[in-house]
């Protein structure tokens, strides 16, 4: 049962609550105790029969237009990579850089963000500090952000383009609670673990296969591109 606001048509200068069930009568046909029965567009908000109770049959004002959900969107992946941004300049890891891009007019374009790994030492990759960007969409972080090195990075879970192969960046093992904190840390194990069955570059997987001793060497050579930040 509904409360409804109505004029009555005998004291039009009054204004009276009456109740009815909005799936047994219409707008016209809401009986109204010790009154004459309204006629049709004598309430002030007057519904259809079959409108569901709980939307007064004005649905179309609640639901958002498809602007307004990109929006909120973005207001969800905005938000949650400024607290990413508080929370890495807090406390990250020791040689790690990841700050957002500087847009045209100084402001902080969160989108897009570029990082620095370090090479792990005692490894072939000690020594080499190596650039990666990380693209993210309105969508996080319901999706993980496409992570870039430069083009041809030497690697066998490395896309030609630049973009790695890891399971935590894959649809089936993203998670939403996953951080830039632990993207950045686990491309740092990718590079000295690499994964052969889930080769990105053919030629790098059969050095790593077939010659381990040359990938390793053209992974020591590759550091040496990407020297210490001063």
């Amino acid at each position: 049962m509904i409360s409804f606001l109505k004029i009555s048509a005998k004291f039009q200068s009054t204004i009276q609550f009456a109740d009815y069930d909005h799936t047994k009568f219409s707008a016209a046909e809401l009986p109204i105790s010790g009154t004459t029965p309204p006629q049709p567009g004598r309430f002030l908000f007057p519904v259809r029969a079959e409108t569901p109770p709980c939307s007064l049959g004005f649905s179309s004002f609640d639901r958002p237009s498809e602007r307004e959900r990109e929006d909120m969107s973005a207001g969800v992946a905005r938000g949650r990579l400024s607290g990413e941004r508080k929370a890495w300049r807090k406390n990250h890891p020791h040689g790690f850089v990841a700050k957002p891009e500087t847009a045209p007019d100084g402001s902080a374009n969160l989108m897009v963000w570029h990082c620095t790994i370090p090479g792990r030492a005692g490894t072939d990759w000690e020594g080499g500090n190596y650039p990666l960007t990380l693209y993210f969409t309105e969508d996080y972080p319901s999706k993980a952000p496409k992570c870039m090195f430069p083009k041809d990075f030497f690697h066998l879970n490395v896309y030609g383009s630049g973009m790695v192969c890891l399971s935590i960046l894959n649809e089936n093992g993203w998670r939403p609670s996953i951080t830039v904190r632990q993207i950045l840390v686990g491309i740092q194990d990718l590079l000295h673990q690499p994964n052969p069955a889930s080769p990105a570059k053919y030629v790098e997987y059969q050095l790593f296969v077939k010659d381990p001793a040359e990938y390793q060497r053209r992974v020591r050579q590759q550091a040496k591109q990407y020297p210490a930040l001063v």
